[in-house]
């Protein structure tokens, strides 16, 4: 590969005939939306928010090929921020992301709310999925949306007091009063874990049955973390179910407003802890927007490269786990030796191993060691003939398939409807791959194809799981036999941390290395989003920049939060068992889910 490889990469970004104003105004000449140019170019518009709903009505329902995905809903607390980019700024203002697949084109709608209105409507009679996101955003901001089917706190403890995105809200315990725990207090604790089927949205599924609950975690094998599951049962059948979550929650995008740009990257690390640098992709990526970085070329195929391995290895994690789910034990001790081998050229690399925060904005912590071809060559060698042996013990196991073929299925139109991406998406028959509909990194330069299933059943989202490691090793290859020269970081005033090669030598440059890796860079004001493909779905975040060293708003899109909110869709009717064998195919991770 030589160092051009990268160059006139594809913008998937053309531009469309119209805009989504002027085909909103086609349709309803009173909704009037004020256009806001940002640097990430997704059209992004204001609306009144007494015109919210029909918007939302329109963009879905009355466009052709209209925004059938609600990818993401957040707010963003304005109150003490400088530099507000636009007139429209008020005391909060609510940001929906949508997706219009056919169209494979993105719009923001914003609405401002006051201090002493902070209430719209529920969008989630429209989007499904928009339910546990608009729940996240009262519990975080104090936003209300009326009519919502439940509106309650999702992530922190009913007790909770406050709402913790808020400005005002402690991002510290060294800002709050030592904790204490008062006898009333405890019983007021005591009384709120009581379980309430009725406040939980259950209710009986005839007058002769009766409320039977099976309460599944949160410390329980089968549900992959902390995560709790209340199932309501008839005999052996699942009836309804209500997943309960945030037991993992630790404050990750509140964190990410006193941290430093730069020493935020190890934060991102934690977000899927089974995804490695992946964490890192769409966070620095989204940086560098914010700041006009460049990254060069041989820093883009390392970055792709690792990527790779931790998809393989999250995958690999995921393939053992799911056949024990099931019942085959054996498959787990021979993938973990896989991924101990892969291990440790992510250590030989990076000097860490699945939390190695490798990625800088700018381009990669340090260049590749000598040697490092042939280690990754010796890898590429071997994993594809272990994988035709994990065919022939897992995929072609009868037993597994009776477990699941035709277990946990859903269609193309109901995955989009509970915003499912990712392989969860592919297994049923779609083939939408950020990779390839939105290259972004370089991606547009290599050549893999994008495995997808027919089904959308347990089967085969493992299937489309197994596929995706063949096709990363395709890339991998194509990034050993094709590595660009040339540095491993941006010569950018902005990059962190900076070169430190002239540091000793002048003082005009130790200055800025010292404030740079102290205080962090100073990012322009500005606003942006970046999705990757990430090991389990599509994951972005979505950075404020006030102009300062730290970031104004963190917003964390992952994709196992959504995926889990589709459980009492697929998991009725079905036996206990099966349910088992449904929560090990999605793939998800509470610390994902949680943040």
């Amino acid at each position: 590969m030589s160092s051009s490889f990268l160059k006139n990469s594809k913008d998937w970004q053309e531009q469309a005939q119209f805009s989504i104003s002027e085909e909103v105004a086609n349709i309803n000449s009173e909704l009037s939306l004020q256009k806001q140019v940002l640097i990430d170019n997704i059209e992004t518009y204001w609306v009144a928010k007494k015109h919210l709903t029909m918007l939302m009505y329109l963009l879905k329902q009355q466009l052709d090929d209209g925004f059938d995905f609600c990818f993401d809903i957040t707010a963003i607390d304005e109150r003490v921020r400088e530099n507000k980019l636009c007139a429209q700024v008020a005391d909060f203002t609510l940001v929906y992301h949508l997706r219009s697949y056919a169209r494979n084109r993105d719009v923001r709608i914003k609405v401002a709310l006051t201090s002493h209105d902070k209430s719209v409507e529920t969008v989630s009679n429209i989007w499904p999925n928009a339910n546990w996101y608009e729940r996240e955003v009262w519990d975080m901001f104090g936003i209300t949306f009326n009519n919502h089917p439940h509106l309650a706190r999702i992530l922190m403890p009913d007790t909770w007091v406050g709402h913790p995105l808020l400005k005002d809200h402690p991002a510290r315990a060294t800002e709050m009063d030592p904790f204490t725990l008062p006898d009333a207090q405890q019983d007021i604790e005591q009384e709120a874990l009581k379980f309430n089927p009725e406040a939980w949205g259950m209710k009986r599924q005839s007058k002769t049955s009766d409320f039977s609950f099976l309460n599944l975690g949160p410390n329980h094998p089968s549900v992959h973390g902390a995560f709790r599951i209340v199932l309501q049962m008839e005999g052996e059948e699942i009836v309804d179910s209500v997943p309960d979550i945030g037991y993992h929650h630790r404050g990750a995008e509140k964190m990410g407003e006193r941290q430093s740009w730069h020493s935020y990257i190890p934060y991102t690390d934690r977000i899927d802890y089974l995804g490695g640098v992946m964490n890192n992709f769409p966070y620095v990526m989204a940086v560098e927007q914010l700041a006009g970085i460049t990254v060069p070329d041989r820093a883009k195929v390392i970055r792709i490269m690792t990527a790779e391995m931790f998809r393989i290895l999250s995958h690999l994690l995921f393939y053992g786990t799911f056949a024990q789910d099931i019942g085959a034990l054996s498959p787990i001790f021979y993938m973990f030796i896989d991924r101990e081998k892969l291990f440790g050229i992510i250590e030989a690399f990076t000097g860490a191993r699945m939390h190695p925060s490798y990625f800088r904005v700018g381009g990669v912590a340090a260049d590749l060691p000598k040697g490092w071809d042939s280690l990754v060559r010796e890898y590429v060698n071997y994993l594809p003939k272990r994988l035709d042996q994990y065919e022939k013990m897992v995929m072609q196991n009868e037993l597994l398939k009776a477990r699941t073929v035709n277990v946990g299925a859903y269609s193309t139109k109901e995955a989009i409807e509970w915003g499912i991406t990712g392989p969860g998406l592919r297994a049923t028959g779609y083939s939408w791959d950020l990779r390839k509909q939105r290259p972004y990194g370089g991606y547009d330069q290599f050549d893999f194809d994008v495995p997808v299933g027919q089904n959308g059943d347990c089967y085969d989202r493992c299937r489309v799981r197994v596929e995706e490691m063949r096709q990363s090793i395709r890339i991998i290859e194509q990034c050993l036999n094709n590595m660009p020269s040339g540095p491993y970081k941006a010569d950018h005033p902005q990059t962190t941390p900076p070169d430190k090669s002239r540091t000793m030598q002048d003082i005009d440059t130790l200055i800025p290395h010292f404030v740079n890796v102290s205080w962090g860079p100073v990012i322009p004001a500005g606003e942006v989003s970046v999705s990757v493909e990430a090991t389990k779905g599509i994951m972005a975040y979505h950075l404020v920049s006030d102009g300062s060293t730290m970031s104004y708003r963190t917003r964390i899109r992952t994709p196992s939060f959504a995926h889990l909110q589709m459980i009492p869709l697929i998991s009725q009717g079905q036996m206990v068992a099966d349910l088992i064998a449904t929560l090990g195919s999605i793939d998800y991770v509470m610390a994902d889910v949680d943040r």
